[in-house]
């Protein structure tokens, strides 16, 4: 579904990612774990669009993806959850969750979207009128990645979806995460600090390290690999 090659992004001058190939299959969990200023988030922004790269090549179901203007990759089915939440604060969690369905894939399956939106998170149903700035920390991040679904994708990016949350609210997104690409059959590419999490839910990783693919394998491989255990399992 998705393919990056040799992919290099700079600002500045300085190098944010170089030579960095992934692959993305249909229905796949992918993750992608790393320190802080790995170039997780760069990552995302180039499959986005939103930073220009330097050099590469990323391929979407066949397309050359950096043909295709920003704003019209939502089209063909790509959501980025961004780092960080971005929920719009003075609008309502169902005008929030309307702004993800704007396109007509989304405006297609509105109702059957929004009906697996409040599935995944009831308090969304619950808080639905309420002005999505005045919602905890969690119930943002959930607000975020309904926002996503609403946009009916194909692939969905989650950038950090764990970040400032208490460790029980993070568990309970994981497990909708989870609960979405296994019931759902969404693809999903997760960049994360949760190493363990990320690894334990994911079909396939890739460790980043100073925007160099240092590793790569099944969750299982990489739980496995003593580099991985002693940096960022605590083992």
């Amino acid at each position: 579904m998705l393919a990056i090659e040799g992919l290099s992004v700079s600002y500045g001058g300085l190098a944010a990612l170089c030579d960095v190939s992934i692959s993305v299959e249909e229905g796949q969990f992918v993750a992608i774990v790393g320190p802080n200023g790995a170039g997780k988030t760069t990552l995302f922004k180039a499959i986005s669009g939103v930073v220009p790269t330097q050099s590469g090549l990323i391929t979407y179901e066949g397309q050359n993806l950096l043909a295709i203007p920003p704003h019209e990759r939502v089209y063909h089915g790509i959501a980025h959850v961004p780092e960080g939440r971005q929920v719009f604060a003075a609008m309502t969690v169902l005008e929030n969750l309307e702004m993800g369905a704007y396109s007509p894939r989304g405006q297609a399956a509105w109702r059957q979207n929004i009906d697996r939106i409040f599935a995944l998170f009831p308090v969304l149903a619950e808080r639905r009128s309420q002005l999505a700035g005045t919602l905890s920390g969690g119930e943002q991040q959930m607000v975020a990645i309904g926002r996503g679904i609403a946009s009916s994708p194909r692939l969905l990016l989650l950038d950090e979806p764990s970040m400032g949350l208490a460790p029980a609210i993070a568990d309970q997104i994981f497990d909708r995460i989870t609960a979405l690409h296994r019931e759902d059959g969404v693809t999903l590419i997760l960049v994360e600090q949760r190493v363990a999490e990320a690894l334990e839910s994911c079909d396939y990783g890739y460790v980043l390290e100073t925007g160099r693919v240092v590793l790569e394998g099944t969750h299982q491989t990489l739980t496995a690999d003593d580099r991985v255990r002693r940096a960022y399992l605590g083992m």
